[in-house]
Formats: C-alpha cells, sequence, structure tokens
C-alpha cells in the first residue's frame, strides 16, 4: 500500500492523506482528474506521475517521472525521472506544496477515495457555485496559492475583492468559502496605498469582535499583494436601502447601537483606533442574525494630534477629519448622517444646509424621524467635536433611551 500525504510546509504537520492498494500509476496535478487534486497555483495541471516498476509487494519499486513546468524534488533534489525511497519528501516545485510518500504498511488512516471520471458539471443552474454532482467549483477564475478565486465581488480604487475557496481547508482545518482582497496593480506605486492596504491587514489581524470580519491571510504572491478574510453572508445597508427604501426607526436605531457596540471596542483599544470611513456601504447586515458588521479598514487610524490624509465619505465626514485631524469623535459624527439615509433612503447631503453661520443637517421633513431623534442627531453633528457625544457608550445610550 502507498501512501502520499501533504504536510503543512514550516511544521510539517500532516494536512490531508491519500492511500492507495491497488494501483500502478499516480497521478498528481492541479486537474480534477488526478487521483491527487492538489489546487496551488505553483502545481501544473498534469504535475507529476508514480509508476510502479515489477509485481507484488516485494518486488515491486516505485518510480517517478516529473512533467510540471516548475519541476518536482525528491527530498530536496530536482527530478525528472528518478526511482524513490521509502518515507521520502516530495516537493511539487520550489516552494511548492510537499508530500511525504511511505510504500510499506502504515498506521490506519483515513481513506479518501479516489476521484470519480472527469465530472462533465452537466444539469447545474449557471448561478451555481459548486457541482452538484462531484462538489469541485463549477468555474475557477484563477489559483492563487491555495485559494481557488470563484467570482469578483466589488472593484475599488484600492482593491479588488474576490469570492474564493480555500479547497485545502488550510485556515480552518476544512474547505470554505472566504474574501480574497487583491491590491489593485495601479494602487501598488503608491507609498501611500500600500500602507493603508497593509493597515488593514494588521489591524483585522489584531482585533477580535463578531461586527468585524475575522483575518486569515496576508501574503505577496508574484508581486501583488493579498488579504484574506472571512466571508460575511449578507447585504450592506446602501444596497438594502436602494433596494427595498427607508426602514423603520426602530431597526435604524438597533443597527446603530450594534455598530456603536464596535465603535467602543475600535476606541478603547490603546491607542484607540478611528475607523475614518463609517458609511451604509461600509455596514453589512449577517443573513443569520440582523447582526452588523463593520467592513473596511484600510483607513483605520491610530488616535494622534498630527494632521493626516484626508479620508472620508462626503456627506458622512466630519469637519475636523475633512481637514486631516480626525479623532474617534468623528467616528461618532457619521452616525448621525447614517440615520437620516437609512429613514429617509436619499443621500444625507441633501439635508446638509446652511443654519447661520453653520452648516447643519436639516431633518425635519423626515416624518419618521422624531424630535427625539432629531436632537441626537443634532448632538452627533455638532461642528464642534466637544459639543458631540464624547463616546460611543454615550450614544448607545441615548440611542436605547
Amino acid at each position: 500500500m502507498v501512501t502520499l500525504t501533504l504536510l503543512e510546509p514550516l511544521e510539517k504537520k500532516p494536512l490531508q492523506k491519500w492511500s492507495f492498494s491497488d494501483e500502478s500509476l499516480i497521478r498528481i496535478g492541479r486537474s480534477a482528474d488526478n487521483h491527487i487534486v492538489i489546487a496551488d497555483d505553483l502545481v501544473s495541471r498534469y504535475h507529476l506521475e508514480l509508476r510502479r516498476v515489477g509485481t507484488g509487494e516485494q518486488n515491486s519499486a516505485w518510480h517517478l517521472v516529473s512533467k510540471g513546468i516548475n519541476g518536482t524534488f525528491v527530498n530536496g533534489v530536482l527530478v525528472t525521472q528518478a526511482p524513490i525511497p521509502d518515507n521520502c519528501l516530495l516537493q511539487l516545485a520550489n516552494g511548492g506544496p510537499l508530500l511525504k510518500f511511505q510504500a510499506q504498511q502504515v498506521e490506519q488512516v483515513a481513506v479518501i477515495p479516489n476521484p470519480l471520471p472527469t465530472c462533465t458539471h452537466e444539469g447545474n443552474n449557471p448561478n451555481n457555485l459548486f457541482c452538484i454532482h462531484c462538489g469541485q467549483p463549477l468555474n475557477v477564475q484563477k489559483i492563487v496559492r491555495n485559494y481557488q478565486v470563484l467570482r469578483t465581488l466589488g472593484q475599488g480604487g484600492m482593491g479588488t475583492t474576490f469570492l474564493a475557496w480555500d479547497s485545502l481547508g488550510k485556515i480552518s482545518g476544512r474547505p470554505q468559502l472566504l474574501v480574497l482582497k487583491q491590491m489593485n496593480a495601479d494602487m501598488a506605486r503608491i507609498a501611500k496605498a500600500q500602507e493603508l492596504f497593509e493597515r488593514e491587514a494588521n489591524t483585522l489581524k489584531s482585533l477580535s469582535h463578531p461586527g468585524i470580519p475575522k483575518y486569515y491571510d496576508f501574503f505577496v504572491e508574484d508581486g501583488k499583494k493579498y488579504l484574506a478574510m472571512e466571508l460575511v453572508h449578507g447585504e450592506d445597508l446602501e444596497k438594502l436601502v436602494l433596494l427595498k427604501g427607508p426602514v423603520n426607526p426602530n431597526q435604524a436605531i438597533f443597527w446603530m447601537i450594534q455598530t456603536c457596540d464596535v465603535l467602543d471596542y475600535l476606541h478603547s483599544q490603546d491607542p484607540p483606533l478611528i475607523h475614518r470611513d463609517i458609511k451604509p456601504a461600509n455596514l453589512m447586515m449577517r443573513s443569520s442574525n440582523n447582526n452588523i458588521v463593520v467592513l473596511d479598514f484600510g483607513a483605520v487610524k491610530e488616535s494622534s494630534t498630527i494632521p493626516g490624509t484626508r479620508i472620508g465619505a462626503e456627506g458622512y465626514c466630519a469637519p475636523e477629519q475633512e481637514r486631516g485631524q480626525p479623532l474617534t469623535q468623528s467616528d461618532l459624527y457619521a452616525i448621525g448622517p447614517t440615520l437620516i439615509f437609512l429613514l429617509s433612503g436619499e443621500s444625507p447631503f441633501k439635508y446638509y444646509r446652511q443654519r447661520g453661520r453653520q452648516f447643519r443637517f436639516e431633518t425635519a421633513s423626515i416624518p419618521t424621524i422624531t424630535p427625539k431623534l432629531r436632537e441626537i442627531i443634532d448632538r452627533l453633528t455638532e461642528p464642534l467635536p466637544r459639543d458631540r457625544y464624547q463616546t460611543a457608550k454615550e450614544v448607545i445610550n441615548a440611542l436605547n433611551s
């Protein structure tokens, strides 16, 4: 019996095992019709073959034939064709996946069935991600490391986000869907853009809150930066309102209390973290429980007195943030116009008018905004930070009332 074990490259921990008892030919590669399928961009579609020469367990030996463009290494030595010893390490390309080869009887292991003949994927709905017959992805746009990119989710000025499939289960020990964010090539040439992209990865890695996407991975591949993070199933509040119309006050208040809970967590870090881009498009309603998840941490900044880059959406950005001097109260300011959008279905900028010497939000024409709620919005959006609520907890208490 032959056993091949996929190993974690650093600590050599087993990730997956395949066992074969009667086969005289074992094909390994990226294509789905191999005996062992490894989804890695360093691995060729048909990377290598293991052939048994001779008959019987005692008189036979195994030989390797490498067909991959990036080569195959046996115990660190590049080979094209060679006999392979028992308990050796096979590496598919320099820096690629690592397999342990064992040709003798080994401890009982969970046997992964050999793949079925190539599936035609017939009878699948065009919107399906995975085949209803073989369970494999129907359309893989590209492969980045061990991530199979299935669909483009969105594209912004900083990066492109993809829906990806971790087929080897390297993140959680089981295959799963996730979000893979790639920094745009034109942004990669701008030092500030690189700083913001890496800041998002470092920030997510340091945080743990149910209202913040989980960090999975950050790496550079072919000169491109990638961030892998939790896939949040749901709809952002901007799309939800544009699709279904304004929400009722209780729902809007419930969502803003949850958003403030995330802000309270960020502002309580040492030093405090300022999100700087709170707006409906960055607030996702999780489908499973209707709770809010705050997205896009690329603009997060540590609290300081040093002026920084002007970041923020028009209509949601506090005056001091416009000047490049954000405070924790700047995040609280954005709760006000977000409430206006949720309750009116229109851009809060429409309600931004001159009142005396200052510009303020005038919400009297929005019927669902009660006098008490209007008072809260007015205090949230005071031009001077000292006149606003000072903490997210204060906003939560006001909205709860």
